[in-house]
């Protein structure tokens, strides 16, 4: 086997946690390939103790402490300096010598990124292969937040969407490939950046269809008799926010009028003092951190995605499905997904469309609906078949 370097930004598990499922999946198959050196950050106090299931799937590692609150002030000072504020971020001493070192001691020919503040820490390395995966375009991301937020917060996204956007392409320049989670990233991605256009590429994410399977038994976490809509996700993430605050300002109150008994769920970790201030309205519970999100899945009436900003691939769309599982969106959480509209799930734009799309489903038990959508991720989102395409790549002459 030879060596691999692995630079990914957050710690690559747990493999149930939406923002890290897709590194986690690309740690386990590149382990499988290669003699793995993973550098990754640790930004959150829980996660250190998953150093070790982490560690053992890898021949070296560098997991450095990263303190969000001083992340930000050091990040500030990009603005001085005319770059990202998303570089600065990440930007680790520690980090650099041990890749430096690895590099030297290992000699190693190939090297995957996985988000792009991380290729910092590669750019002297031009003699080996180079893949990155963007995931999204995430200059894009703050984009769309400029365009939601008053100023001065507008002005500062449009500055980072600006900023990132340059590094990006850079990136993209220096890199020998450029992978996103979806067709529509890679193209939006081919406009923005049309110099690196033969490099761009992409790998769907994938589901883990024998863990999130409606097939197990779960204990319900409703009362009884109660008819809940869902909503899952990071809450500290603020397209999720948004969402969640959107569905509960202008959609739950029209399906609390028809149904006044229905409850709106909103289960993920970290929920910021907005999205906790829901629980205060009527029918709505914000659960925090559970220890498994397929029980809420499982016997939930309807999952909903209500994303107004949206990049890339919605896993938690995904593990709705997987899980039969009806699903209404929006076309912002559609975006990227492989299912037909009407058939694997409802997308509706706008509150009352999104509210009568629930209340379709709500009104009968369409069996067929669940059927077709975990058919779809089983026949589209395979890790092992979707991960092929990245191993192609460090292999290409």
């Amino acid at each position: 086997m030879d060596d691999l370097l692995l630079l990914v930004h957050r710690i690559p598990y747990p493999p149930n946690k939406g923002d890290k499922i897709r590194s986690y999946h690309l740690l386990r198959h590149l382990a499988a390939r290669y003699r793995v050196h993973l550098g990754t950050f640790v930004d959150d106090p829980d996660d250190w103790q998953h150093v070790e299931r982490v560690r053992a799937l890898c021949a070296g590692s560098h997991f450095a402490k990263l303190d969000p609150k001083l992340a930000r002030l050091r990040s500030l000072g990009a603005l001085a300096a005319g770059h990202a504020l998303s570089f600065d971020y990440y930007r680790d001493a520690g980090m650099r010598e041990w890749v430096e070192r690895t590099m030297q001691e290992r000699r190693i020919e190939r090297v995957v990124v996985f988000s792009s503040p991380m290729a910092q820490y590669v750019t002297p390395y031009a003699q080996a292969r180079r893949v990155i995966d963007f995931c999204d375009v995430d200059s894009d991301k703050w984009r769309q937040y400029a365009e939601q937020k008053p100023w001065p917060m507008s002005w500062l996204y449009r500055r980072e969407a600006r900023t990132l956007l340059a590094y990006e392409r850079e990136v993209a320049r220096q890199c020998d490939s450029a992978l996103f989670a979806t067709e529509p990233e890679a193209q939006l991605f081919r406009q923005l950046a049309p110099e690196s256009d033969a490099k761009i590429g992409h790998f769907n994410n994938g589901v883990d269809t024998e863990y999130f399977s409606p097939a197990h038994a779960y204990v319900n976490p409703y009362a009884d008799g109660e008819r809940a809509v869902v909503f899952t996700g990071a809450m500290d993430y603020w397209p999720n926010v948004d969402a969640v605050q959107w569905f509960c300002d202008e959609v739950f109150p029209r399906l609390r009028e028809r149904l006044p008994d229905l409850r709106f769920y909103v289960v993920g970790a970290r929920p910021t003092p907005q999205v906790q201030a829901l629980a205060g309205r009527p029918g709505v519970t914000v659960t925090g951190t559970v220890p498994d999100v397929r029980p809420y899945l499982a016997y939930a009436a309807v999952s909903v995605a209500p994303l107004r900003v949206a990049r890339g691939i919605q896993n938690k769309v995904l593990e709705a499905m997987a899980m039969a599982l009806p699903v209404v969106v929006t076309p912002q959480a559609l975006e990227g997904v492989k299912a037909e509209p009407g058939a694997d799930l409802l997308l509706a734009d706008g509150a009352e469309p999104f509210a009568q799309a629930v209340l379709r489903v709500l009104g009968a038990d369409d069996q067929a609906l669940r059927a077709r959508a975990r058919e779809r991720v089983e026949q589209h989102y395979s890790w092992p078949s979707n991960l092929a395409n990245i191993e192609a790549r460090l292999e290409c002459n």
